[in-house]
């Protein structure tokens, strides 16, 4: 049951098999839910992508058609052949890349006071990344809004910010930056002042919450995410622990880079694993101790950088023990769909190992173990920094070329 078998002719007959019973009626002959983002435009009309892929080889000589389960139908895989079969495919989403979001965050220009910037701005921009990390309403109402901000401004400010606690300077400040909508047809004031301020946000009560194109990056793609929260810590945070912040708005731990798989998968998921690496990577190496010649002194509870080391050499092992000497597939899987390994550091952090993939390996249980406590575990080890490194210059390319 192969995409590289759809012919033109196929889907053509699906296409027409679509415009005679309807759309709906169609998805529901073959299990397909509606396309958030991909379609086929063919004379005039639009097709989900991934349900005419998928009922088009039904249309092959002694084929089936295939469930939803059975492929993707992002761009590397059913919406590619179908634009490689002449179809004119189109996403219907504006294309945002989480680089495109990190320039944006770097542009912002945050009140300061004597301790460095305020956190007003990136409180709020956390909170609505935990929102859609949880899937949550992306619009929500201002009385909702500034009763769940509220508390978390009073709650995490640096010393010398009014610990007052007012959503509408943050909001304003970041809908004139564009990352944030506000359903109003009239003019937002300036994200300063005072009353002139709270007194449109109190008439008007608008609606409002991230971009609809941020929203769903930020919801989808776990990597992407873990970027968008690195960026802002960098920006607003400095030396200041931001752990307490992220805690609250749902944000800790290794779910923090998790994509989201009940999302269809032309949305969700990894599509390019080793650049998805290279991504973490960037995060992790730039949250390395000062000693590294970054900033931050203070590493050893950072839940960001733990978060994507982790992810990142469990991307790495494809679901496969990464000892040389084993190689045994993951006895299972979670529920998120990651492989049940241990990742582990080789060389501890106490006695000056690095906290970074080029030392750290994903194991099976038995040769957990073995390197805990077995007594050929110094030998183990020795073999699993070689295997450690040459996979993460491997998977690396340039980044390892550079000291990541």
């Amino acid at each position: 049951m192969a995409l590289k078998d759809l012919t033109r002719d196929a889907v053509i007959a699906a296409i027409n098999e679509f415009d005679s019973v309807g759309r709906e009626q169609f998805l529901a002959k073959y299990g397909f839910a509606e396309s958030r983002r991909l379609f086929v435009q063919y004379e005039g009309k639009s097709y989900d992508s991934k349900a005419l892929a998928g009922a088009a080889h039904a249309f092959l000589s002694g084929q089936s058609s295939l469930k939803a389960s059975e492929f993707s139908g992002g761009w590397r895989h059913a919406a590619g052949v179908l634009q490689h079969l002449g179809f004119d495919v189109v996403d219907r989403v504006p294309a945002l890349t989480v680089h495109d979001l990190v320039r944006a965050i770097d542009r912002l220009r945050p009140a300061t006071v004597a301790s460095g910037p305020m956190l007003k701005q990136a409180v709020v921009l956390l909170w609505a990344i935990g929102l859609a990390r949880r899937g949550a309403d992306r619009v929500l109402t201002w009385e909702r809004t500034h009763a769940e901000l509220t508390p978390l401004l009073t709650a995490h400010h640096r010393s010398g910010e009014r610990p007052e606690g007012r959503p509408d300077y943050p909001v304003a400040a970041l809908y004139r930056a564009g990352l944030w909508t506000l359903d109003t047809s009239t003019s937002v004031p300036a994200a300063h002042g005072d009353a002139r301020l709270r007194r449109w946000f109190d008439e008007h009560q608008p609606e409002g919450g991230l971009p609809e194109p941020v929203y769903e990056l930020l919801r989808s793609s776990g990597v992407a995410r873990v970027q968008v929260v690195s960026a802002i810590v960098d920006k607003f945070f400095g030396d200041f622990d931001y752990a307490a912040v992220t805690k609250a708005v749902g944000l800790e731990g290794d779910s923090v880079v998790d994509d989201d798989l009940m999302l269809p998968d032309e949305d969700a998921g990894i599509d390019d694993p080793k650049r998805d690496y290279q991504d973490l990577i960037a995060v992790v190496t730039n949250r390395e101790p000062s000693t590294r010649g970054k900033r931050r002194p203070v590493v050893g509870n950072d839940p960001i950088r733990l978060a994507a080391a982790r992810r990142a050499v469990l991307l790495r092992s494809e679901g496969f023990c990464e000892n040389p000497a084993c190689g045994k597939p993951a006895p299972d899987y979670t529920e998120r769909g990651h492989p049940v390994l241990e990742v582990d550091h080789v060389s501890d952090i106490a006695t000056g190992g690095r906290d970074h993939p080029v030392q750290m390996v994903a194991l099976c249980p038995d040769c957990h173990a073995v390197k805990t406590r077995g007594r050929s575990r110094h030998q183990l080890r020795e073999r699993l920094l070689v295997a450690a490194r040459e996979r993460h210059e491997a998977w690396a390319g340039t980044a390892a070329l550079n000291g990541g």
